[in-house]
């Protein structure tokens, strides 16, 4: 693929994922303040080439995103996650039961801890509380 339609790739799945909901900066601005072109190459790789796959959908992909993110406690991009994971369609309901599966493989602080991220983005959003 050449450079450009990778380039148009990135910018279009950004956007799906990113584009609407909270407002955060994404990790990409920090990257891009230590190193420009590392963080366009870090970018192109995770959604440009990655994201982009289609052998998972991305609903698929950010719901195991937000699984592994809520094992690893890693909340600031957790909260990223979530959204996006809303921003493509994913089911509510379904996002608070993979938080609450992620007991029995991390312990009830990572679940409190998503579910309190869980819940923050969903009051941004004004979708709180769930019907």
């Amino acid at each position: 693929m050449d450079e450009e339609t990778l380039r148009k790739r990135t910018q279009e799945t950004a956007k799906t994922l990113f584009g609407r909901g909270i407002r955060m900066d994404p990790p990409y601005r920090t990257w891009r303040e230590f190193d420009r072109e590392l963080a366009n190459d870090f970018s192109r790789f995770i959604t440009g080439n990655l994201y982009s796959r289609t052998v998972l959908t991305l609903p698929e992909r950010q719901m195991a995103a937000c699984a592994m993110l809520a094992a690893l406690r890693a909340t600031d991009e957790l909260k990223l996650h979530v959204n996006a994971a809303l921003n493509v369609g994913c089911d509510p309901r379904k996002l608070a039961e993979i938080f609450f599966q992620v007991a029995t493989y991390a312990g009830m602080p990572a679940v409190n801890e998503a579910l309190a991220v869980y819940r923050e983005v969903l009051e941004e959003r004004g979708e709180w509380p769930l019907e």
